[in-house]
């Protein structure tokens, strides 16, 4: 069984998005093995230099990559990255399965980002849109694109 850890920056506060995370996870439990592992988030003004914006994300991402596991397939999620259908990732999964691969990691950046080390340890950079979302919404949206994936790459139904 897959195992999938998702890294995030900073706790999910808000009941509505905590039970639809929960929600989730008890659907893909059958799937995959998922973790999801908060780092602490740095708190900043809004009018941050981007020196100081810079040095934020550093912080956040050596904490990120402290947690990383030896060998693990590393998912950064950026708006930057490449776009791919849900198809072409439920693809990718069932790759990493058949190369052996038994855990990924996917990793949420806090407010403004992931850092530069993040991404260039990331064996793939995704963006599921040109459009920013808050992080901590990103999460549900997250698992909810992993549930579809497994259900595309069973040949499972699955109702939009």
């Amino acid at each position: 069984m897959l195992h999938i850890n998702i890294l995030a920056v900073g706790r999910l506060k808000e009941k509505y998005l905590a039970e639809g995370v929960g929600e989730y996870l008890k659907r893909l439990s059958s799937y995959a093995k998922i973790d999801i592992s908060e780092v602490e988030d740095e708190s900043f003004p809004d009018n941050l230099s981007s020196t100081g914006r810079q040095r934020i994300k550093e912080k956040e991402g050596a904490r990120l990559l402290n947690r990383l596991r030896k060998g693990t397939y590393l998912i950064a999620m950026d708006a930057k990255g490449k776009m791919r259908s849900s198809e072409e990732t439920a693809d990718l999964l069932n790759k990493l399965t058949v190369e052996g691969r038994s855990h990924l990691t996917i990793a949420i950046g806090g407010a403004l980002g992931l850092s530069k080390e993040m991404i260039e340890r990331a064996d793939l950079v995704l963006s599921f849109s040109k459009l920013t979302f808050p992080h901590q919404l990103f999460r549900l949206i997250l698992l909810e694109q992993l549930y579809r994936w497994f259900k595309i790459s069973r040949g499972e139904p699955y109702h939009h």
